[in-house]
């Protein structure tokens, strides 16, 4: 399948492949059909696959895949790279009688898998029934759902997948293989099976000595079973290892159990619940409760929808949940997801009364905080010494999921540049809870919830205004505040600090900074105030991104529309539209588009309007006069070659229709496909067209918009756009008049006068035709003009 193929496939089959068809991902990546296992192919193929299994059901943006696939080092044909990787899985799993498997979509790929389907979701259905029944003292069902659930596994998950963002997710999937395995041995100690256990607890701390939770419940177990001095043993090795490993000494619990072993507590002999043993005899010990939240928002306004979606998310599910919770708030610079976030952390305290982290990773700035850096803070919140805070991110991150473990807290990672800064900081126990604020979804965090906080509905503006600047001021000039409101994009960010800059001057009316925004040259410099500037939240975001991105940003402003196709894309760069499309999604990822998805699949972005204003002040900074010139020349050069594309559409012809500008863009293969099928593009564009037409008679650009009025016509006289093209020739016929071009004026009336005669409008293409050849004649270049 060719890439544009590829592109505009969107899997209009069957609603789900075959209930046949078996993906798994616990232990090494399988995909099961009926006559046996399918060979999966080349790395490459089972990193995209593995990726979509596990957004099973999702859509997997092309920029995961390509993280997943090359991390920092893509090539420029990465996209190219996996549209193949894409088709090649296509075939072989339609070879299996699954066609329709994968769909594509504007954005990326995704799988889709029926219930039951998928090792993982068996598994994780399992758990919660096991879990359900442990809280319920039915302690034999819930070992048999354990051990039931445990089986599903056959060795690390995807451990066969060459990739450090997979790796780096499967690692929190045996994470949680992990911690399930301790409940489960918790059960069957609360059954008598101490005996039992003890060979599998042996082999799971040599493992993972540095787990004290494995180490406890080997002591327990070697204490049942009247073998109290290997119990100490087991003891005096875990002490020996965390000390000489980690430069610790072992945890309130496993130092409790060890005194009731030496003391003989007679609870210790007993079976135990499923909940961590206590041992009596000694006190236990508070544990830090971090209270890290910076402080709320007395004003905080709106979001009720966010806010009720995320408190479900973070609080629902019950003994069903078998994962951490995580939310991921995206939005672009000045959107208040730090805000939100932190407000509905306030909210939830007392839900998660051990404590509440926080951590700004600054992941839109050069000096970020690493994963590494944000555990350090982490385990000194939590009361770990700093002297004995280990030097690799691993052995903090497992130290630091040990401390948490069986707690309920709340983490908070604020601004986070990608997964990889977030996967090393999640809790091993569902007990705790995530928000995470990012410009990215993060769509590679199994099982997280994306919520997006887009500008303000404009009645919550006027709210957040009102809290600001005091109701009264804001009622005596409602429309004004209703256009300060549109002025600021609707953006708390700039709502505030406009708000800000009225309170503090009680003589201005809001009319008065109306005035003083309305100018765009001026509005970054008027939203600033008391540190808080509007163009700095910009301005880091846009140096976190690759040149061509931000060069894409600077040119699109050359396009008087407001939502672009990629087409445009790859005009003002200069390169392939897969490409092209690509950068747009980096952009879109950043939040500095806003996407949308027409009729047909067409994908189209749009620049938000203070983001228009930024991008307006860097194309002046940091493109030259003849630079601008030369992207909007492409620009307009691109919509005369998919004009042609749109005639020969119409005509069923092969040859390029006579005054069509040289093709410099796109060849005919390639404007072919952009434009097909002809009648949905060009309902779609048209609008872009017309704007084409205006822009460059604005530009001076008179030929051009001569040619763009005449090839418009030709393009639509199979289509029913007659007004749209009146208004084309009026525009081009009123630059050539200003312009004093006499054969630019005859070659728009050729035109005209073509469109009359089709409407049967005699008299009107008479009078056209005779006042173009006149114009002919007086310039001796009759069939110059009407070619042009």
């Amino acid at each position: 399948m060719s890439q544009v193929e590829d592109l505009h496939d969107t899997g209009n089959g069957a609603d789900a492949p075959g209930a046949s068809m078996e993906f798994r991902i616990l232990g090494p990546l399988e995909v099961l059909a009926p006559n046996g296992g399918i060979d999966l192919g080349a790395p490459r193929q089972r990193i995209v696959l593995a990726s979509l299994v596990l957004q099973a059901n999702r859509v997997v943006s092309f920029g995961h895949l390509v993280e997943a696939i090359y991390g920092d080092n893509a090539p420029p044909t990465s996209r190219v790279q996996i549209q193949i990787c894409v088709s090649a899985l296509r075939r072989l799993l339609a070879g299996h009688g699954h066609p329709d498997a994968i769909q594509t979509y504007p954005t990326g790929y995704r799988l889709r898998v029926e219930a039951g389907n998928l090792d993982l979701h068996q598994y994780e259905a399992l758990i919660a029934e096991a879990r359900q029944a442990r809280d319920a003292r039915r302690l034999t069902d819930a070992g048999r759902g354990y051990r039931t659930a445990l089986g599903k596994w056959r060795g690390p998950a995807l451990r066969d997948v060459e990739s450090a963002a997979i790796r780096a997710i499967a690692h929190g999937l045996d994470e949680r293989r992990l911690a399930a395995t301790e409940e489960c041995i918790e059960v069957d100690l609360g059954l008598g099976r101490h005996r039992e256990v003890i060979p599998e607890l042996t082999e799971l701390t040599m493992a993972y000595p540095l787990r004290e939770r494995l180490r406890g419940l080997l002591m327990i177990a070697l204490h049942r079973s009247e073998r109290q001095a290997d119990a100490l043993d087991t003891y005096r090795d875990a002490r020996r290892t965390l000390i000489d490993e980690l430069g610790l000494e072992p945890g309130d619990w496993l130092r409790r159990l060890e005194h009731g072993i030496l003391t003989g507590d007679p609870t210790l002999a007993q079976p135990s619940t499923p909940a961590p043993p206590v041992v009596t005899g000694q006190p236990a010990e508070a544990e830090p409760a971090p209270r890290l939240l910076p402080t709320d928002i007395s004003d905080f306004t709106g979001r009720d929808d966010e806010v009720r979606l995320i408190e479900e998310q973070l609080t629902g599910g019950g003994p069903q949940r078998t994962a951490v919770p995580v939310v991921v708030l995206t939005g672009g610079p000045g959107t208040g997801k730090s805000a939100l976030a932190v407000h509905v952390a306030h909210r939830l305290r007392d839900r998660f009364p051990d404590g509440q982290l926080f951590v700004d990773l600054h992941g839109r700035r050069t000096e970020r905080v690493s994963a590494a850096e944000a555990l350090q803070r982490f385990l000194r919140a939590l009361g770990v010494p700093p002297g004995a805070i280990p030097d690799g991110v691993d052995e903090r991150a497992e130290v630091f999921r040990d401390r948490i473990a069986h707690r309920r807290l709340l983490i908070v990672l604020d601004d986070a540049a990608g997964e990889s800064q977030v996967v090393s900081l999640l809790p091993g126990d569902c007990r705790s809870a995530v928000i995470v604020t990012s410009r990215s979804p993060l769509a590679a965090i199994p099982g997280a919830t994306n919520a997006p906080v887009g500008p303000l509905p404009p009645q919550h503006a006027v709210a957040l205004l009102r809290h600001i600047v005091g109701p009264d001021r804001v009622d005596r000039e409602p429309g004004y505040v209703l256009d300060l409101a549109r002025l600021c994009g609707h953006l708390p960010l700039a709502l505030r600090v406009a708000g800000a800059r009225l309170a503090s001057r009680p003589h201005w009316y809001v009319a008065d900074l109306v005035d003083r925004l309305a100018d765009e040259r001026r509005r970054l410099d008027e939203l600033a105030h008391a540190g808080i500037c509007v163009r700095s939240s910009l301005t880091f975001a846009y140096e976190s991104l690759c040149g061509d991105a931000r060069r894409l940003l600077r040119l699109l402003v050359l396009v008087s529309r407001s939502w672009v196709s990629p087409w445009v894309g790859a005009a003002l760069l200069d390169v392939a539209p897969d490409r092209a499309q690509d950068v747009l999604d980096k952009l879109s990822d950043a939040q500095f588009l806003e996407t949308t998805q027409e009729p047909g699949g067409y994908a189209r972005y749009r620049l938000h309007e203070l983001v228009r204003v930024f991008a307006r002040e860097r194309l002046a900074a940091e493109e030259s006069p003849a630079e601008r010139h030369a992207a909007l020349e492409r620009y307009l050069d691109a919509v005369l070659t998919l004009l042609a594309a749109v005639e020969r559409g119409n005509r069923r012809v092969s040859r390029r229709p006579r005054g069509a500008a040289p093709i410099r863009q796109f060849s005919d293969q390639t404007a072919d496909r952009i434009v097909t099928p002809v009648e949905q593009w060009y309902e779609l564009e048209h609008h872009m067209v017309l704007a084409a037409v205006r822009q460059a008679a604005q530009a001076g650009l008179v030929g051009t918009s001569v040619e763009l009025a005449a090839a418009v016509g030709r393009a639509t006289e199979a289509l029913p756009y007659a007004d749209h093209v009146r208004e084309a020739h009026r525009i081009a016929l009123s630059a050539a008049r200003r312009a004093g071009d006499q054969c630019g004026e005859a070659a728009v009336l050729y035109a005209s006068a073509t469109l009359s005669m089709a409407q049967l409008r005699t008299a009107d293409a008479v009078r056209e035709l005779l006042r173009a050849m006149e114009l002919s004649g007086e310039v001796d270049d009759v069939h110059g003009c009407a070619e042009g």
